[in-house]
């Protein structure tokens, strides 16, 4: 039977704030029901909305919080552990930065800050699976981007080794994943080892084919690297587990392009918008995939460096309701259609 894609949707990670309605679960749920919105995507890391290691080891914790968001009127579409997962690998060159996704007691300490990162990610996947969830979205972190452009010269076997160590990292945390029957959607993401279809192979290569390496579909990415987005859908739709809605415009000029010049968002190139308000083309995004039946929910991720967050998800819902096809269940043509008739359709064709 055909699927049709669930949602509207949004991740709340954009949205959470120390005043009400925006600094707790109950609240933001109602505040994201009553703008039409019928699942909300939780940031794992935000002790504001969710206890990460309480959900790993407590069924009735998570009903507790399934509850909460039905009595608000939405869904739990996936648990987000994005900032946990950036964890898993980080490059000297950012360890300063990312101590401020972990708890003060890692800070300073990178082996500390991995091993806290890993089990907060198998708590991930518990949790997930007491809330009965499919999958979740996460990042795979980076031990090769600074690296990226080749000059100097990368030394000869640094990629595949930067790789390798990602897939061993990764292979057991996945091997977690497959015990509670969730797949963890990557976000492919510039910042990360994994941004694009070649590097998401590398990855899927370093990690077995594990079948519970998954991709949360982000276009706005693809956009910003001028990267055929449609096309992507075409070769990957099978890995794909998670969307995010969320749009994006490139303006190349005569001083800068895609890498933007170290701008900041206002004055780049390459900008993230307001559903609607950008150059993606989400009426072809949502007809590739009905086309490959994604069954999964389509999430808002609110960034703009222009409209204030709560114009945005105002008009992010209706938006996303806009653009979700209702699948058929039968061919237009059907009408013309009749009972097979083998000598019939031999006669036509001139078969004796």
């Amino acid at each position: 039977m055909p699927t049709t894609i669930k949602g509207p949707a949004i991740f709340l990670a954009q949205f959470a704030g120390d005043a009400a309605p925006f600094n707790s679960l109950a609240s933001i749920a109602q505040w994201a029901a009553g703008l039409g919105y019928k699942g909300v995507q939780i940031p794992a890391w935000d002790a504001r909305f969710f206890d990460l290691e309480k959900a790993a080891t407590s069924k009735a914790y998570c009903d507790e919080v399934k509850g909460m968001c039905a009595d608000a009127g939405v869904e739990i579409t996936e648990l987000s552990t994005h900032l946990i997962g950036q964890l898993v690998a980080v490059h000297p060159a950012y360890d300063a930065q990312f101590d401020a996704f972990a708890p003060a007691s890692v800070h300073n300490d990178a082996r500390a800050r991995q091993a806290w990162a890993v089990e907060q990610m198998k708590f991930g996947a518990k949790a997930s699976r007491n809330l009965g969830l499919k999958a979740s979205v996460s990042f795979t972190g980076a031990l090769a981007f600074p690296y990226l452009y080749p000059w100097p010269q990368r030394p000869a076997g640094l990629i595949e080794e930067a790789f390798a160590e990602l897939g061993r990292r990764w292979k057991p945390i996945l091997d977690v994943y497959e015990d509670n029957g969730v797949d963890v959607g990557f976000e492919i993401h510039p910042g990360e080892d994994v941004f694009d279809g070649a590097t998401f192979e590398m990855f899927l290569d370093a990690v077995g084919g594990h079948r519970r390496c998954a991709i949360n579909y982000d276009p706005s990415h693809f956009l910003l690297q001028q990267m055929d987005y449609l096309a992507f859908i075409d070769i990957y739709h099978e890995r794909i587990k998670a969307f995010h809605v969320k749009d994006a415009e490139f303006n190349p000029t005569g001083r800068q392009g895609v890498y933007s010049g170290y701008q900041g968002w206002l004055n780049r190139a390459g900008r993230f918008r307001s559903l609607g308000d950008g150059q993606v083309d989400f009426s072809g995004i949502f007809s590739k995939l009905a086309q490959y039946d994604y069954d999964s929910w389509a999430v808002l991720e609110w960034e703009c460096c222009l409209k204030h967050p709560e114009v945005g998800a105002a008009e992010g819902a209706p938006f996303i309701e806009s653009h979700i096809i209702r699948v058929t269940e039968k061919a237009f043509d059907d009408f013309a259609g009749g009972s097979t008739d083998r000598a019939a359709l031999r006669k036509m064709m001139g078969i004796e």
